[in-house]
């Protein structure tokens, strides 16, 4: 029955198409010899088919539904539709010249592109058959360069960073881009005006050895022009500096003054001007700057900094959602507000609200939680003028004050947290951040007296569910090869947190209360020691056409140690596994840790937590049609203690293969370049959870109850 359904949806792709012309089904390059990916080509063909996946495009079908008549249901499902891509034969002779100026662009002189079209059933077939023509290697490289003032002396200067070295292939791709590169660096040494215009490239392929002899001349005139227009290249310095902006935009003067680095008297440095761009642009309540500039005498140019302002006030609703076959159900909404400019210096306001409730429809149990958040973020270094930081990059400061209650059948728990952040860049691909200040103050009350009396004897898990006090410093680093909110090419990442709290306040141990146990106190609280740590690495692996697959892997690993006045970390700083962007395969917090099954018998709604956490990760993604993106995956991993009394949820090298757990899945992504939202279905295959010898789930019981659906924002990693 379906395959009958498919052969007649497959049928009707041409159904729009009117008669005596043909559907374009495939456009394809091959190459008489493999110099680089017949892909690389794909670009210069005019016109391209539709996609498809499997052979199949679903919205193709959409949009012959709509038929030819101009109707209200006929508009709308061509509106949601794919138009099918009429063959255009003289599509084909635009690409074969395409192709063919493109390959002499890159250095293949003398290239030839055919062509070939197959007609099937009102389907037409192109394939482009090229023959690469002959490169030339440079085998030397004269230059001819002014000589007057400090021209040459400049250009000398950057003579290392040459794009143009014998041994090379000659190509006018490779002389434009270094005419281009040694011009800019050129606007950087006062030499306002001067472009890749005036650089004039002459080749010699005739010599005996057949390779090329390349002629580079700077010269005193632009392309086009006449030689009777000949000047010198002169410096020029900067004139007035002046900046405005729209009298509505209230923003002090000195905020400004300490963002701009350009100065009146200075050497014309385009690259500065780029800095003074970029930090500005940094405020996030300017929607627009730009920086004209404008030559006033033989030697100066005037900057005229103009700035526009966005909309100062914003709010945020965002939701997630997950379940899985045994009925645990969660919801993740959140609200937040914004304000861009609340002290008229560019800081911006950010208020938060956020809750997430997990119940079981038809049974008692439940968890609620409800987080209030304020952050303010400063464009600067709080204590340290932005002029005194060079580049484009000026650190941020962030102060955040946040209250989280957290209501369960084992009790009630409240946590006050506030820290000063400072957040920075280091060029385009590390990040960082510095709290040197960050305080935590958890209190747990409503104890159920059953939950009480099954952990008391367990003395990690009774330090873990306590009133304490957290002092201490965090630090981020981040490194990355493209920071892009979603990455559309091959990319990789680490990031590296650390967490250090107590030591400062145990030097002051002495002059502070302890209790029975002999842990010191803080307003009656005990302070936690501990240190933290966790690394993140990633890679994505971007291929096929218009790289549109990708292979994304992921290996995670952290672990807290507690010591002095700890036995073990806070429960807020301790890891968890499962989730939309973890083991997905499980809930939130329903894995490990270890083999420990105690956790699952202690709650209601699971909380399990552990000092150690180790997952690695792969997952395939590729096309569908329209927005549409599908993946497979495999998650492997859990969490552990260090320091409990229960053996079963210890790390150790020998337990490893059977306290890991694994799941695989499929997800469904909706991706709008600016936001992409998925649902992603994970199956468990190795659950530690379960009793020794059974561990491995049979494929019969995939589906009754062990999966978790999640719905989330932004790829899992």
């Amino acid at each position: 029955m379906w395959f009958g359904v498919l052969a007649v949806a497959a049928c009707s792709t041409t159904k729009a198409i009117p008669e005596g012309e043909y559907l374009l089904r495939s456009a394809k390059v091959v190459l008489d010899r493999k110099e680089f990916p017949s892909s690389n080509l794909n670009s210069y063909i005019s016109q391209r088919p539709n996609s498809y996946i499997l052979g199949v495009n679903p919205l193709l079908y959409v949009y012959n539904w709509g038929g030819v008549k101009d109707t209200w249901g006929g508009r709308f499902f061509r509106s949601i539709g794919v138009e099918p891509v009429v063959f255009d034969p003289v599509g084909v002779e635009k690409s074969i010249s395409n192709l063919e100026n493109h390959l002499k662009y890159i250095g293949f002189y003398g290239s030839s592109v055919t062509s070939s079209v197959n007609y099937k059933k009102r389907k037409a077939y192109v394939t482009y058959y090229v023959h690469l023509g002959k490169r030339y290697q440079i085998s030397s490289v004269d230059y001819q360069i002014p000589s007057y003032g400090s021209f040459r002396q400049d250009f000398d200067a950057d003579r290392p960073n040459i794009g143009i070295k014998p041994g090379m292939f000659l190509s006018e791709s490779a002389l434009e881009a270094e005419a281009e590169r040694s011009s800019a660096y050129m606007r950087t040494k006062g030499y306002y005006g001067f472009n890749k215009s005036f650089y004039a490239f002459e080749a010699d392929t005739l010599s005996h050895d057949g390779n090329a002899k390349v002629k580079v001349e700077i010269r005193d005139y632009a392309l086009g022009d006449a030689p009777s227009s000949a000047a010198e290249h002169k410096k020029f310095t900067l004139g007035e500096v002046n900046i405005s902006h729209p009298q509505r935009l209230k923003i002090r003067r000195s905020v400004l003054e300490n963002l701009n680095t350009l100065r009146p008297g200075m050497l014309y440095n385009e690259q500065e001007i780029n800095t003074t761009y970029n930090r500005l642009s940094s405020v996030n309540m300017l929607s627009g700057v730009s920086i004209n500039t404008t030559p006033v005498a033989d030697d100066k140019v005037n900057c005229d900094i103009s700035l526009r302002n966005s909309g100062l006030q914003a709010f945020k609703a965002q939701l997630e959602a997950s379940v899985n076959s045994t009925g645990l159900m969660g919801i993740s909404p959140q609200l937040n507000y914004s304000h861009k400019n609340i002290f008229h210096g560019g800081e911006v306001l950010n208020l938060g609200l956020k809750g997430n409730f997990q119940f079981k429809p038809g049974d008692n149990a439940y968890s609620t939680e409800v987080s209030v958040t304020g952050t303010i973020r400063f464009p600067m270094f709080l204590g340290i003028p932005s002029r005194v930081f060079k580049g484009p990059n000026v650190p941020r400061t962030d102060l955040n004050l946040a209250f989280h209650y957290q209501d369960r059948p084992e009790y009630k728990r409240t946590v006050i947290s506030t820290a000063l952040t400072y957040n920075g860049r280091i060029g385009k691909s590390i990040f960082y951040q510095l709290t040197p200040v960050r305080a935590n103050i958890t209190r747990i009350f409503n104890i159920d007296e059953d939950f009480w009396d099954k952990i008391v004897e367990n003395l990690y898990m009774v330090a873990a569910y306590n009133n304490n006090f957290d002092l201490g410093v965090s630090g981020m680093l981040y490194y990355t090869t493209d920071s892009s909110p979603i990455p559309m090419s091959s990319y990789h990442y680490a990031r590296l947190n650390l967490d250090v709290s107590g030591n400062l306040l145990s030097a002051f141990n002495k002059l502070m209360p302890t209790d029975e146990s002999g842990s010191h106190l803080i307003w009656n609280i005990p302070y936690a020691r501990y240190v933290r740590v966790e690394l993140n690495l990633g890679k994505t692996f971007r291929f096929g056409r218009n790289e549109r697959q990708a292979l994304a892997l992921r290996l995670l690993g952290g672990v807290g140690y507690s010591y002095g006045n700890s036995y073990s970390m806070p429960l807020e700083r301790m890891f968890t596994a499962g989730g939309s962007a973890s083991m997905r395969g499980w809930q939130a917090r329903t894995l490990g840790p270890g083999n420990d099954t105690l956790y699952a018998e202690l709650f209601s709604i699971p909380s399990q937590v552990g000092d150690m956490k180790l997952e690695a990760n792969i997952e395939y993604r590729f096309p569908l049609f329209w927005k549409l993106e599908g993946a497979a995956f495999v998650d492997a991993g859990n969490i552990w203690d260090v320091t409990s009394s229960s053996e079963e949820s210890l790390f150790s090298f020998k337990n490893l293969p059977q306290s890991t757990g694994l799941d695989w899945g499929l997800g469904i992504r909706l991706n709008l370049s600016y936001i992409l939202v998925r649902l992603d279905a994970g199956v468990r295959l190795h659950d530690p959870g379960r009793a020794a010898g059974d561990r491995w789930v049979p494929v019969n019981q995939w589906f009754k109850g062990n999966t978790a659906i999640h719905f989330g924002v932004g790829y899992p990693f």
